[in-house]
């Protein structure tokens, strides 16, 4: 793995997460199929855009699929 796939190593749900957002699923949709809180998805989205350094959703799932992190 690169460096920078290392630094954007993700936690299972983060995956979860990621995938759902990358589908154009909203927080609370990805909540829903998660059975979580929208705010425990929201605080997973906000993990995830820091692991990435992205400051958009958008970024964060072009970033991902840059580094093979949705596969």
């Amino acid at each position: 793995k690169s460096k920078q796939q290392r630094d954007a190593a993700l936690t299972d749900r983060q995956h979860d997460v990621l995938r759902l957002l990358a589908a154009g699923l909203t927080n609370k949709e990805a909540a829903t199929q998660l059975h979580l809180s929208p705010r425990t998805v929201e605080m997973h989205v906000a993990s995830l855009l820091d692991r990435l350094n992205c400051r958009t959703r958008a970024a964060a799932i072009r970033s991902a699929g840059e580094l093979r992190l949705l596969e």
